[in-house]
């Protein structure tokens, strides 16, 4: 399932009705907590928070008149998507998380690279993904974006 949209809000429009109050939710979460500098756009088609080009002029290296990327969520076929670059980029960081996974939910963890998959709607871990969105500040995401352009 591929939502096309001009922004958030139309995005938002087109959620299923039975994931629309956790998605809201979830949104709401990223907005509240993310540390300040992060700049909500649509990005790839998703609803997203990157560093903006007045922070990191550069953009992502792959289209640089994107601002770099760093968390999106979309609403997929069979579940809701979080995507955070920093898990992929940081392995610290990447195992807290899935040490700390099990302590928030009963579901066993879905992940890729830097996608989260929750595929059943009563059991995504709010906590635990607050607690990680307040980790990396957009200063210490270009550090380390950086460093792994590097690589």
């Amino acid at each position: 399932m591929t939502i096309k949209a001009t922004s958030i809000e139309e995005y938002i429009e087109q959620v299923p009705e039975d994931r629309k109050p956790v998605f809201n939710e979830l949104l709401t979460l990223l907005k509240t907590h993310l540390p300040s500098g992060y700049e909500e756009c649509l990005s790839y088609g998703m609803p997203a928070f990157s560093v903006p080009h007045s922070l990191y002029p550069p953009g992502y290296h792959v289209s640089p008149e994107v601002a770099l990327p760093f968390i999106s969520i979309a609403s997929q076929k069979n579940f809701i998507a979080f995507y955070h670059m920093g898990l992929y980029a940081t392995p610290e960081l990447q195992s807290w998380w899935t040490e700390e996974y099990p302590k928030y939910s009963k579901r066993k963890l879905d992940m890729g690279k830097s996608c989260v998959r929750f595929k059943k709607m009563d059991d995504i871990p709010f906590e635990l993904i607050k607690e990680l969105v307040q980790k990396i500040t957009p200063e210490q995401w270009i550090d380390t974006y950086k460093n792994q352009l590097k690589k």
